[in-house]
């Protein structure tokens, strides 16, 4: 389903970097930050923060960031960027549609999964996609000979529609099923906080 504010605002690419900012209330973005976050072309980053700016939905903001250099003492440069603005006029309204709409469907999220081979036996949601702060993880996926890379990317690729970094587990189905027999303390603080099956061909 499409995502309901691309239409309200006409463009997808406003919408998720709206949504980066709100994510990352705290967090300065330059464009090439924005651009790779939300995996949009940097010239309709600088058009869309462009816009962002003249409502003083975002605002200026400098970060620091450590240099390492080979045989050298690592240096300490400043980026300047893009913040969100906490006195935003409409920011009530605008960050609360934002934020409780979905910005990516099941559907849709379970396509990305298969795209990983048939080899793929569970996944588990949590966290940032059941809105629960308190949770270790975002995403669990259980399966056989599934490249991390591969993974990664697909994640990344949703990365780019919520606006926050995921954080995963990866399990091999032996692992995944060796350490639920033997009641894994990590597993078992991810049941027993509010989590969703995406795919699940274990009957967990």
């Amino acid at each position: 389903m499409t995502d309901i504010l691309a239409e309200l605002f006409s463009s997808v690419a406003l919408v998720k970097i709206m949504r980066l900012f709100l994510m990352n209330a705290d967090e300065v973005f330059d464009p090439k930050d924005i651009s790779r976050r939300t995996k949009t072309n940097i010239r309709k980053v600088n058009y869309e923060v462009g816009l962002l700016r003249r409502v003083n939905f975002i605002m200026p903001g400098v970060r620091e960031m450590e240099m390492v250099f080979k045989f050298k003492k690592p240096k300490r440069k400043k980026i300047k960027g893009w913040v969100l603005n906490p006195d935003f006029a409409l920011m009530h309204q605008i960050g609360g549609l934002i934020l409780n709409s979905a910005p990516i469907g099941r559907d849709v999220l379970l396509k990305k999964f298969k795209t990983l081979g048939s080899k793929i036996k569970f996944v588990l949601l949590s966290g940032i996609f059941l809105d629960n702060d308190k949770s270790r993880i975002d995403v669990v996926v259980v399966g056989d000979s599934i490249s991390r890379g591969k993974l990664e990317a697909v994640l990344k690729s949703i990365e780019s529609s919520i606006g926050k970094e995921l954080k995963y587990a990866l399990f091999s189905t032996e692992e995944f099923k060796y350490r639920m027999s033997m009641f894994d303390h990590f597993l078992r603080e991810i049941f027993d906080q509010p989590h969703e099956k995406l795919l699940d061909k274990l009957n967990v």
